[in-house]
């Protein structure tokens, strides 16, 4: 979907691609969605998460009113 594509559903304006950042150990990198229910890890803490089912979550935001709007990239 093109950049100039996306108008804000709350106020029309136009909406700018971007992403959430997770900072984990100084390392900063991009949110994924994950299929299923979040499942414990025991002692280690954290939860089980399979890279290859995952899918980065690409992010708009109206430049009017500050809307986000997240999509699981393909």
């Amino acid at each position: 979907m093109a950049n100039d594509d996306k108008v804000c559903p709350k106020c029309n304006r136009t909406m700018e691609i971007g992403f959430v950042a997770d900072v984990a150990y100084g390392a900063v990198l991009q949110s994924n969605w994950s299929p299923g229910i979040p499942v414990r890890r025991r002692f280690v803490g954290g939860v089980k998460w399979r890279q290859q089912d995952s899918r980065p979550i690409v992010t708009y935001r109206c430049t009017g009113c500050g809307f986000l709007e997240s999509y699981a990239a393909e």
